[in-house]
């Protein structure tokens, strides 16, 4: 390989890691708090409706949409699983449902068809590669703050011990409802860089990445840093699959379609083989009372 295309391959990495990175990080910081986030694909897919629809009236208010949608979704399902204490893998599905149907509802009513939108012109410039920053920044951002700040060790407790929490004056509600909005928030900045990158919006166009995100997050060991490590690791394979296709080889395209898949299937094998070597789930994940 000549040192070109080696750096068209490590740029592709990283053009493609920003939705993996971003949804594994709303996921870690969630599940800290003891909120499993199945809704991680549909706040993705709704955050990138949202950068669509607004894209028509300049590229700061599809930003701002995108962004709004994707944590406006968030609060609906910690309304759900964190207030009303709903089954949260069933929430999370349902979240997704809802964002798959809601999208071609308005995809037909404002750009006329159910499987796309046009191209969006108003999205043309630099909004990607600030995104790209905005990604690696949080990832640092979101370390210091679950293990060196005052809310990242009421994040922790509450994922872990609740009861005791809950002793010490700590509103276990108040600190899932923050993190179930801030991963919310970290989520959709993946949304909206998919139609920013792309320059346009299309049904299921979140491909699965909120899935395999929370694989990467599982195997990072719920730990920011580790997580965006191995969300870049399914980044690696999307961004090879699409090299070798450029570059002609003879490999079938479903076998490399579903590269990421068996790489999320071996990875989930390899973090049960390591067990309690690796960072352990928060004991509380899943559990919606005290």
């Amino acid at each position: 390989m000549d040192s070109l295309a080696l750096v068209g391959l490590l740029w592709a990495i990283l053009r493609i890691s920003v939705p993996y990175v971003m949804a594994a990080l709303g996921g870690t910081v969630c599940e800290r708090a003891g909120v499993i986030n199945i809704a991680l694909e549909g706040i993705l897919l709704i955050a990138a409706l949202g950068t669509a629809l607004g894209a028509p009236h300049g590229a700061a208010l599809a930003l701002v949409c995108g962004l709004a949608a994707g944590v406006i979704t968030a609060l609906l399902y910690g309304l759900l699983v964190v207030v009303f204490r709903g089954d949260q893998i069933v929430c999370g599905v349902a979240i997704f449902m809802l964002a798959d149907g809601l999208s071609r509802v308005l995809l037909k009513v404002q750009f006329g068809s159910t499987s796309n939108s046009p191209r969006l012109d108003a999205l043309v410039g630099s909004g990607p590669l600030w995104l790209l920053a905005v990604t690696f920044s949080s990832v640092i951002l979101l370390h210091g703050l679950i293990y060196h700040s005052v809310l990242g060790l009421r994040l922790r407790a509450v994922g872990d011990k609740p009861a005791a929490a809950q002793a010490l004056s700590v509103s276990v509600l108040s600190v899932r409802m923050w993190a179930v909005a801030l991963s919310g928030l970290l989520t959709a900045i993946g949304g909206v860089y998919l139609v920013f990158e792309q320059r346009q919006f299309v049904a299921l166009m979140s491909g699965g990445r909120g899935f395999l995100a929370l694989a990467a997050m599982i195997f990072g060991g719920w730990r920011p840093l580790w997580g965006a490590a191995a969300a870049l690791l399914f980044a690696t394979a999307e961004a090879s699959g699409i090299f070798l296709q450029a570059r002609g080889l003879l490999i079938p395209n479903w076998i490399l379609q579903s590269v990421p898949y068996v790489l999320t299937l071996l990875t989930l094998m390899l973090r049960g083989l390591l067990g309690k070597t690796h960072s352990a789930a928060p004991l509380s994940l899943g559990i919606p009372r005290l």
